[in-house]
């Protein structure tokens, strides 16, 4: 019999999964159907603010295309809302009015935005009704709004330290608007970031005309604009931070309402086990930014460390290549379809940030200082290795690196507008390498003599992290005619996640075309 598949939620995690899954459709194994909230099908909402600020369009964001997967013989219904799951009789109620059954049914509902309880706002996290002028920059209308406000070179405040909130600020002043940074703590990056890459990452900031108010704490939120509008966000202190937009970037949390309304177990997402099945409920499963992968069994290894959903794209598009496997297996009823290898944790994920003028990258644990000789030798247990930490910085040039080794293996590292260093140590670190005993060579690839060398850099590295693609990958696509980061982009699915990696595709592109013409 033909497989009943149903998958919730239609983000660029569900997207991949339905693109896994369509040989099995287009075979007659499985009927799919994708259910998905808003009027559009699939998009890349990691790059919506490069769509607010007119850098791309709304069809280059797009991941799918509803006709060519209705065609294929999907089931697509855009601007649906899924009302319950009655997990009974294997089905779901729809807000069309349909109540369409399942075989497997999975969760792929992603995150929704945190909104701050400040006043002025609605503080239902749930159902929250944003007032004029205030914006959580989620979806293509967020991005309408944050557009109109560059293109009129209006005062944007930003609310939130993190990388989106980073990425949209500094993507938001190079197109001319007036932009500053409200975050609570010392620097931005708190959570990833130590204190000295903290200072020089704001300098940098500050250089490419961000403003940054830290340790601030938001209270509230003022509507004095001629239409009713964000006038001005409140502080603690009695100060008022004056804008014409406000731009929520406070993070994200795992929708699990659904799986919650229907009786499945929740942490901070919908708990799976390493198969990505609910738990004590082999018919569904969660993946992307809603799954919290922690098996309910108490003496796995694994599973004591686990951390919550990572909240990137790359993570999730692994889960669904290899639940797209599985499901498949399940539905040509092959007898090894258990026996498939699940799905290896997540490394540590590395976070990068890129723009005109400046460059970060960051992973592992940084915490501990040069100096810190408890923290130091608290993991020098049971024959371990002591941390070693190495520290440079030159603030005056906005650039500063560390490098926490344990046996000379990189475990965590910062790099702040060292571009190439920070390329080698991601390199390292992805590798679970040793670095060369010597530290200082590798601060001399920003040196000004390594600046001709810079292109011949390893042809195997990951240049995309969020689609997993080499850069020999790319190279071959480039040699069969791909001429732009589009087109690299629909032979590889290299780029199609964060755009981080655009730079270095770019250049791939340009040295290929400069070997033809030499």
């Amino acid at each position: 019999m033909t497989e009943r598949i149903v998958v919730v939620g239609f983000g660029p995690v569900a997207a991949r999964l339905v693109d896994e899954l369509l040989p099995a459709v287009q075979s007659g194994l499985a009927h799919l159907t994708v259910v998905g909230e808003e009027a559009e099908a699939a998009y890349n909402r990691v790059l919506v603010a490069d769509l607010g600020v007119g850098r791309t369009t709304a069809s280059a964001l797009a991941l799918s295309d509803a006709a060519a997967l209705i065609a294929d013989g999907v089931d697509v219904r855009l601007g649906v809302r899924v009302r319950r799951v009655d997990r009974a009789r294997q089905q779901l109620v729809l807000s069309d009015g349909t109540s369409p059954g399942y075989d497997r049914l999975v969760f792929a509902t992603g995150s929704r935005p945190v909104i701050p309880n400040l006043t002025g706002l609605n503080p239902d996290p749930a159902a929250p009704v944003l007032p004029a002028g205030v914006t959580a920059l989620r979806d293509l209308r967020d991005a309408s709004v944050l557009h109109a406000a560059v293109a009129g070179g209006k005062r944007v405040v930003v609310l939130g330290g993190g990388v989106l909130g980073l990425e949209t600020a500094l993507a938001a002043a190079e197109e001319g608007a007036t932009v500053t940074v409200v975050h609570n703590g010392p620097h931005p990056l708190g959570r990833n970031i130590d204190r000295g890459g903290g200072a020089v990452l704001a300098a940098s900031l500050r250089n490419c005309g961000v403003r940054v108010a830290g340790n601030a704490r938001s209270t509230g939120v003022e509507h004095n604009a001629p239409d009713g509008g964000f006038s001005a966000l409140l502080l603690d202190d009695g100060s008022a931070i004056d804008g014409d937009l406000l731009v929520l970037s406070c993070g994200v949390r795992p929708r699990t309402e659904l799986a919650e309304g229907c009786g499945l177990s929740t942490g901070a997402g919908i708990l799976v086990d390493h198969k990505l099945r609910a738990h004590h409920e082999p018919h569904i499963f969660a993946i992307g930014d809603c799954a919290e992968v922690r098996c309910p069994e108490p003496d796995c290894t694994e599973c004591r460390t686990a951390r919550g959903p990572s909240g990137l794209v790359g993570p999730g598009w692994r889960q669904a290549e290899w639940l797209a496997e599985y499901l498949t297996l399940l539905a040509s009823g092959a007898p090894d379809a258990e026996l498939l290898q699940a799905l290896p944790p997540e490394l540590p994920g590395v976070v990068v940030l890129k723009a005109r003028g400046m460059n970060m990258a960051v992973a592992g644990d940084v915490s501990a200082d040069p100096w810190d000789e408890e923290a130091l030798t608290a993991g020098a247990v049971n024959g371990r290795a002591r941390l070693q930490i190495a520290q440079w910085a030159d603030p005056e040039h906005g650039r500063y690196v560390k490098m926490t080794t344990r046996a000379g293996v990189l475990e965590g590292l910062v790099a702040v507008g060292m571009p190439r260093t920070g390329a080698e140590l991601v390199q390292l670190f992805e590798r679970g390498a040793e670095l060369p005993a010597d530290r200082s060579l590798l601060l001399r690839l920003d040196g000004p003599d390594q600046a001709a060398a810079a292109g011949a850099a390893d042809p195997e590295r990951t240049v995309c992290r969020c689609a997993g693609v080499s850069g020999t990958k790319i190279a071959a696509a480039v040699t069969d005619g791909c001429g732009t980061v589009a087109e690299v982009s629909g032979a590889t699915r290299a780029g199609t996640g964060c755009g981080g990696c655009h730079d270095d595709i770019k250049g791939l592109i340009e040295k290929h075309f400069q070997g033809a013409v030499a």
